[in-house]
């Protein structure tokens, strides 16, 4: 045992459970943890601007490799407050992060004491644990219990709030005798595995719906493995991206009213039953209920108990980890198919490989200002199969999942639910700095890349390079397009004649963003017209490997593109025409009136 201020003893267990890097912004009353830090000097600290975007940063860092654990630090206050969008994006996505607080000695709380706020009740709701520790010795024991939390069942983030009083006080602790908690993950029994696999043979038309709890279980492998060995289609959600390969025999595209394709829409709708293993029913990929659901059996395999059945009651469903669920239908699903048990479902196969084939929407345009879904086909001749994409929401993100191709899990890094403006760039500087040799090319319409446009500073300071592209029309391009149900268009163009940029920039479209990126210290390329696209992009990985700092590169694009979508699967709005029917057509979607 050895004697040493509780926020010490905090700084030994975080090593011991695994984390080597944090995000934050020091503040006084997190200072005694800045100052425990800086004494071991064992984890390496990215300063933000925003302690919003640090907690993107953290979500950024866990997204990105198996294992990891974004930590994101802050002081008393606003500091709290301003994480809860990080805590809720981490919530909704199952994503564990450690957000670690500074607070009021405990003799000033629930006394109006400066940057004093209960932080632990705001972040509940949207949290597995939000707690104020009021005892020192408690500290370590705490952060055994939220990693022990963070991994166990359905992942998610924990926030822990520290009074300055108590990050000081001395406590006897051994680090040497701590270990990490055993997660819990519950399992698929064989009858389990038996049970849904018969219901699958009783199926004409089946579908895998591999969603994001394949990607935390680090069983995309086992996925892919096991719908191979049945011949059965897959259907990825947005969060289940890259489970397997666009190009793979059995990818039957996505699903949805926003971010699908149209051959995974009409595959759903054609056919006769569904396998959703590790995903939650999301309304963008759903629609309506009863128009998803229409002349299907479902079998529904998730991680945490109240999933099942909180959109709609499966035929079957099975509490396991998405990995353990995976490795024993893939046992029983191996017997079977040498025993000659497993029916035949190759003609359905082909069929939805079909569809793949001869359902896109045109890419090709030659316009100038630019059509968006130029840019998209674009970056898949100009990026390889291991580009890392990071994005939010908006058009960008829609069009994004429209047209770009993902080949590897974790290689779709996107706020899946929350879908917070600003997410994107703090996000791709986590994932950065989680993996220094991976290529991390970032996607933003231009307002999102304004939400948290200070951030590229940190980009620069802390050397974390990555492309981000920015796909700038000077509007809020997805709320534009959902006020034509309005009838209106209010509130949402971000174009004016931007007094500064006279000769040098787009007259008319706003924020010079290549001026604020080179402000920042990064570099930045403006594309206006098809013929620059190729050297753009060779010229952004140069600036980027010679200076490592983040590079932009915007497209100045045509003020008004509308890309597809409906409200429902069956009913989605093409405003562009579609490709030519035939193989080598380009793949990908997009539209415009």
């Amino acid at each position: 045992m050895a004697r040493m201020r509780a926020i010490d003893a905090a700084v030994l267990v975080l090593e011991k459970e695994g984390i080597s890097c944090a995000f934050g912004v020091p503040g006084a009353a997190i200072n005694p943890f800045y100052s425990a830090l800086k004494a071991r000097g064992t984890l390496r600290h990215v300063l933000a601007r925003h302690v919003e975007a640090a907690s993107h940063m953290a979500e950024g860092f866990t997204r990105a490799k198996a294992g990891n654990i974004g930590l994101c630090i802050g002081t008393s206050g606003p500091a709290g407050t301003d994480m809860i969008t990080g805590l809720y994006s981490a919530s909704a996505d199952s994503i564990p992060i450690l957000c670690i607080t500074g607070q009021a000695p405990r003799a000033r709380l629930n006394k109006e004491d400066f940057q004093a706020v209960d932080i632990a009740a705001i972040a509940a709701p949207v949290t597995k644990w939000a707690v104020t520790v009021m005892e020192p010795y408690l500290v370590p024991m705490t952060l055994q219990k939220a990693f022990h939390l963070m991994r166990s069942s359905r992942p998610g983030p924990v926030l822990i709030d520290l009074p300055v009083d108590v990050q000081l006080a001395e406590i006897e602790f051994d680090i040497d005798s701590y270990e990490p908690m055993t997660p819990f993950k519950p399992a698929m029994t064989r009858g389990q595995a038996e049970k849904a696999l018969a219901m699958l043979n009783e199926a004409e038309k089946p579908l895998i719906v591999a969603g994001g709890g394949i990607i935390n279980a680090d069983a995309s492998d086992i996925l892919i493995e096991f719908a191979e060995i049945t011949g059965v289609p897959v259907i990825p959600t947005l969060m289940g991206w890259g489970t397997i390969p666009d190009d793979h025999r059995l990818m039957a595209g996505m699903c949805g009213l926003q971010t699908s394709h149209r051959y995974g829409n009409a595959t759903m709708l054609a056919a006769d039953f569904v396998f959703g293993i590790g995903n939650r029913w999301a309304n963008r990929h759903t629609g309506s209920i009863d128009v998803y659901t229409k002349g299907k059996k479902f079998v529904h395999v998730d991680i945490e108990p109240t999933q099942i059945g909180r959109v709609f009651a499966p035929d079957l469903g099975v509490v396991s980890d998405a990995g353990a669920a995976l490795k024993m239908l893939l046992d029983v699903a191996t017997e079977w198919k040498t025993a000659g048990k497993l029916r035949d479902w190759s003609g359905w196969a082909k069929e939805c490989q079909s569809r793949k084939k001869t359902m896109k929407r045109k890419t090709h345009f030659d316009q100038v200002p630019l059509k968006p879904q130029r840019i998209y086909e674009e970056m898949n001749k100009a990026f390889g199969r291991d580009t890392t994409y990071v994005t939010t929401i908006g058009l960008s993100q829609i069009a994004g999942a429209q047209f770009l191709h993902v080949y590897k899990p974790r290689n779709w890094i996107n706020c899946g639910q929350a879908g917070p403006l600003g997410w994107t760039l703090p996000a791709a500087l986590g994932v950065r700095a989680a993996d220094p040799d991976r290529d991390i090319v970032a996607l933003s319409g231009d307002y999102d890349f304004q939400f948290m446009i200070e951030e590229l500073a940190v980009g620069a300071q802390h050397r974390l390079p990555y492309i981000h592209v920015v796909v700038n029309n000077a509007y809020l391009g997805l709320i534009r397009q959902a006020q034509r149900g309005f009838g209106i268009d209010f509130e949402v163009d971000l174009a004016f004649d931007n007094i500064n940029t006279v000769g040098h920039a787009e007259v008319g479209y706003g924020v010079d963003h290549v001026a604020v990126a080179e402000a920042m210290g990064c570099k930045a390329i403006r594309v206006r017209r098809p013929e620059e696209f190729a050297g753009a992009f060779e010229e952004a990985r140069r600036l980027m490997q010679e200076h490592q700092v983040p590079v932009v590169v915007e497209f100045i694009l045509e003020r008004v593109t509308n890309i597809s979508m409906g409200t429902e699967i069956d009913n989605i709005t093409e405003f562009e025409e579609l490709a030519e029917n035939h193989e080598d057509a380009p793949t990908a979607i997009v539209m415009l009136d």
